[in-house]
């Protein structure tokens, strides 16, 4: 039993790479621990009959039209555009921050063409060099602000304050000047129709590639072969922790399905300072799904547990920096995606990631 690769993950960065091997008519066998494909995109139908994210909220959006052309392959879209409110004060208030949110925060009338005045007022102009996530935002929008929206859902988020994490964290939530109360602005936004599920077993649909779930490496049959490895999973595992272990940040929910049409007012409301929960997920909202009751989850971020982003700051740098010494001296074995890499990536990010990696792997 000859492969080209063995694949371990079936996530995004797994799934989309062995279909482009299989494409070019190379044999692969793709491997993961969990008994189902697409990582912790996964969705399914709950016992009510409603379609959940079973790993959290996942939106798809990108500005990438390779990426685009690449999914749509493989399923046709519900077109959606995400939205977000945030809960501060007994107000349900736009997220990312726009001109509305202040509006409706302070009771002023500001609008596009003045909202700068505002930001220009609040910000704090006496920092220097941006070091970590704090700084970013104190230096956009200034200390309220930053107290009722950022500072302890950070905590609950990361187990850790803005000040300890790297500015690249914030920094991906932009501070709008417009009234576009979309949580993203990319130009292809959608949901895939009938599911990440059903999207993932199209794309490993192929005479080339085996699956085989709830299979690792450790316990994979001695006589089957392959000629390179991309690895998806955790870049510490790999290496038996031997310059030990890298933060990840896992996630624990609480679903519960309600015999009413709609739950709340917006598919996503965070709450930043109350509760130990960070935010609560309507699916419906997301999928466009029509049903007479609805299903949400709460979301705990926790630091046990499966992981699901890595946690960027000076530490855990250098730790990838030493794991990164290892890995430039292995050869066919190539490291990709959120854990392998330890990179804080979105979903567009880790397709275009495996897709480039494909093409330098097999051109070179």
């Amino acid at each position: 039993m000859k492969y080209d690769y063995l694949i371990i993950g079936a996530g995004f960065a797994g799934a989309v790479y062995a279909r482009q091997a299989a494409d070019k008519d190379l044999k692969v066998l793709l491997i993961d621990k969990r008994n189902h494909v697409g990582g912790n995109a996964y969705d399914s139908f709950d016992e009510d009959g409603v379609l959940i994210h079973n790993y959290g909220p996942h939106i798809f959006h990108t500005n990438n039209k390779e990426v685009w052309d690449f999914l749509s392959r493989f399923t046709q879209w519900h077109y959606y555009q995400h939205w977000v409110l945030t809960s501060v004060e007994g107000q349900l208030l736009p997220m990312p921050i726009n001109v509305n949110t202040i509006n409706k925060l302070y009771g002023t009338q500001y609008n596009a063409f003045n909202i700068h005045e505002f930001y220009e007022s609040k910000r704090n102009k006496t920092i220097g060099e941006i070091k970590n996530s704090e700084d970013f935002i104190l230096s956009q929008i200034g200390e309220h602000l930053y107290e009722k929206f950022f500072k302890n859902y950070t905590k609950k988020q990361w187990g850790v304050y803005p000040d300890e994490l790297d500015k690249s964290v914030i920094a991906r939530i932009p501070i709008r000047h417009n009234f576009d109360p979309r949580y993203f602005s990319d130009k292809y936004q959608a949901m895939p129709l009938h599911g990440y599920t059903k999207m993932f077993e199209s794309i490993l649909d192929s005479k080339n590639i085996d699956v085989r779930l709830g299979v690792s490496m450790q316990n994979l049959d001695a006589d089957i072969s392959y000629e390179k490895i991309v690895y998806t999973g955790k870049l510490d595992e790999y290496f038996n922790y031997k310059h030990g272990n890298l933060p990840y940040r896992s996630l624990r929910f609480e679903f519960e399905n309600l015999e009413q049409e709609k739950y709340q007012e917006a598919p996503v409301v965070n709450y930043p300072n109350d509760y130990d929960f960070t935010r609560i997920t309507e699916y419906k909202q997301l999928t466009g799904q029509k049903s007479f009751n609805t299903t949400i989850s709460r979301e705990y971020s926790m630091d046990d547990g499966e992981p699901y982003y890595p946690i960027p700051n000076d530490k855990s740098a250098q730790i990838v920096e030493k794991y990164a010494l290892e890995v430039a001296q292995l050869k066919n074995v190539y490291f990709l995606g959120r854990l392998a890499e330890y990179k804080y990536y979105n979903m567009d990010a880790v397709v275009a990631s495996a897709i480039n990696k494909f093409k330098e792997v097999e051109e070179s």
